[in-house]
């Protein structure tokens, strides 16, 4: 049976020509970019061509570019360096109720460190509201964190707007843009960000690698000590092989992205406008339009969403019922909450994330399959059942 992929928000496969830079790097120009000698300057050559290629597509400068493990370690190092080193400016932090768990935790560990958080209500399409944004911010607030766009439910928040609003009031401000980059045009002048986080593994990219944007001038404290790699801002040899992969991943996303991303729309227009149709008490969660070109995300009522991908995954598709870090939790998504779901409601929840390899015939596929996995499970349901009761 052909497996049909549509997790891509999850992670996705290593693209051969990124592959092929990162090929010399696991052996003949294995050195350590810290070395000196001829090896060890080779390996460090590539890392600072790979940095300034990074910045390239960023519109950044390459001294702005902080090399990480990945997003889980960008987003940390955002919130905890930030938060510690203007704690005698003020405590306060605002960000939302729907940002990744690796967010979350973090100024859920910060307020256990005498910070104060304010999390942001969103609307059902998963929004934030700008007012409510300004109506929370204090004389003591030192930092704002706002995802680009969701990993669950695909919306694009306001950004350039939220980022204006830091601004004007001499706020630090953070995104977590590991769903966009390589999805939509990412320019952090444009955006007016003062750090942003990227993760390879989600273009197309090797895992472990991944980056944070720090603006010049911005006041953070480091959060690993060791060497002082990374111009003392991370410490610990870098991933060599994994970070020219990442350049080249990122640089090949940005280049393919206009041709790329609106025919990867087009099949996710198809992919939601058929199921709805076609699929009774289906709903679509996030924004109609302002949502990420390769998310599509639903609810269906009288069925659980774990049930729904292990069909699916009967059938040869392999999807998730949303972030893939949290799950394996029996827990409710906290994003389908804060918009507004009801615990049962989003239980019945399915993602489906499409990438460059996805075709028109396997998204046929796709619609068929759910449709009958459904109504398969609807079948049996004691959801179903209690409900035609009343």
């Amino acid at each position: 049976m052909k497996k049909i992929y549509m997790d891509h928000a999850a992670t996705t496969p290593v693209d051969k020509r990124v592959f092929e830079v990162m090929r010399p790097f696991f052996s003949d120009k294995f050195g350590n970019a810290s070395s000196i000698h001829a090896i060890g300057q080779e390996a460090s050559d590539a890392l600072e061509k790979s940095r300034k290629k990074l910045a390239s597509v960023l519109n950044a400068d390459p001294a702005e570019i902080i090399f990480t493990s990945g997003g889980t370690e960008s987003n940390n190092f955002a919130l905890k360096g930030t938060a510690f080193a203007n704690r005698k400016k003020g405590k306060h932090i605002i960000t939302t109720k729907i940002e990744h768990d690796c967010v979350l935790n973090s100024v859920k560990w910060l307020e256990r460190q005498g910070f104060d958080v304010t999390y942001l209500p969103v609307d059902r399409h998963g929004l934030v509201d700008l007012n409510e944004l300004e109506k929370s911010i204090r004389k003591d607030t030192i930092l704002i964190s706002v995802m680009h766009a969701n990993n669950e439910i695909g919306t694009i928040e306001p950004i350039e707007d939220i980022a204006k609003i830091a601004s004007e009031r001499n706020i630090y401000f953070h995104t977590d843009a590991v769903q966009t980059t390589g999805k939509l045009k990412i320019d952090v002048k444009k955006l007016s960000v003062d750090m942003l986080s990227i993760s390879s593994h989600k273009l197309f990219g090797p895992k472990g690698v991944g980056a944070l944007f720090v603006r010049s001038g911005t006041k953070i404290d480091a959060l690993l000590h060791g060497g002082g790699h990374e111009r003392g801002m991370r410490s610990g040899t870098e991933n060599v092989a994994g970070i020219v992969g990442f350049a080249e991943a990122v640089k090949i996303a940005d280049k393919e992205r206009e041709r790329e991303m609106p025919r990867i729309a087009k099949m996710r227009d198809k992919l939601i406008k058929e199921i709805l149709d076609e699929i009774p008490d289906s709903y679509l969660t996030g924004h109609p339009k302002k949502r990420l070109p390769i998310n599509a995300s639903f609810y269906f009522k009288f069925i659980e969403g774990e049930s729904l991908i292990l069909k699916l995954d009967d059938k040869g598709i392999e999807a998730s019922t949303g972030s893939a870090c949290s799950s394996k939790s029996l827990k409710p998504s906290h994003v389908l909450l804060a918009t507004g779901l009801k615990p049962e409601d989003a239980h019945g929840s399915l993602r489906l994330t499409l990438g460059k390899d996805n075709t028109t015939e396997e998204i046929d596929y796709v619609i068929k399959s759910v449709s009958e996995a459904v109504e398969e499970l609807r079948k049996i349901s004691p959801f179903k059942k209690s409900f035609e009761k009343i």
